[in-house]
């Protein structure tokens, strides 16, 4: 092979991997959107829903939904089902086909980010949970990080890891006039987990992203001594 034809095999070599990467991109991102638009759908005509119940089996994967539940009421309490298709007049048999067929869509590719949102059913076998995204991903994740840093402004959010990751907390100062630098999280095992989902979703949603996707402050310095690059951002939270 002549250099020419070795550079030309090259890249479209590259060429051909970014296709893919924004290929893959583009699915991730209809994938979620299909769940926030059933998500709306759902509580339109229930609004305490939180979670979808389905069954996933069988050789083509095929997607059977048990019902919808609401909130866990208390750490210990079980998720109360709102609807499970048997009940006469009930709004939510309007939209059981498209309730199924969304999740099945959803679901398909095996780097969906809607299997982030999947969990074990534990009270009924066999059984698995789809949580319905936030109406509001930037007030949700303000309410997580208070929990933890209740003076919490902003967060420094890094699209390279997990797919989005808190990675610094921006707090109020005392004096009220300057910036205060970003400190590291102090979060739980579960919080930084489900924050960890929330920012990865703003990330692959490009309103989301252009909404709430700032640069960084000047001088910051990422807490992991890795370099920060045009997946670091500052994300303003909403005002307690």
């Amino acid at each position: 092979m002549t250099p020419a034809a070795h550079d030309q095999v090259s890249i479209l070599a590259q060429q051909r991997e970014n296709l893919s990467l924004a290929f893959r991109r583009a699915e991730q991102a209809h994938c979620l959107s299909i769940i926030d638009h059933l998500a709306a759908k759902i509580r339109l005509r229930c609004p305490e829903a939180a979670y979808v119940a389905f069954d996933r089996a069988g050789e083509h994967r095929a997607v059977a939904v048990d019902g919808v539940l609401g909130e866990q009421p208390s750490p210990l309490g079980a998720c109360p089902w709102l609807w499970d298709g048997t009940e006469s007049g009930h709004p939510l048999n309007e939209i059981d086909t498209d309730i199924t067929l969304d999740i099945e869509y959803a679901l398909l590719p095996p780097t969906s980010p809607v299997w982030a949102l999947v969990r074990r059913n534990t009270g009924m076998d066999g059984s698995w949970l789809l949580e319905l995204p936030p109406v509001d991903r930037a007030a949700r994740a303000a309410e997580l990080i208070r929990g933890h840093h209740p003076a919490a402004t902003a967060i420094i959010v890094d699209g390279r890891a997990a797919g989005g990751r808190v990675v610094g907390v921006v707090e109020d100062r005392a004096d009220g006039e300057t910036q205060a630098p970003a400190v590291r999280p102090r979060l739980s095992s579960a919080c930084d987990d489900a924050l960890t989902r929330l920012v990865a979703q703003v990330f692959l949603l490009p309103p989301l992203a252009d909404r709430h996707l700032m640069p960084v402050p000047n001088g910051f310095v990422h807490p992991y001594s890795i370099s920060t690059s045009d997946q670091v951002h500052l994300m303003p939270l909403p005002s307690a």
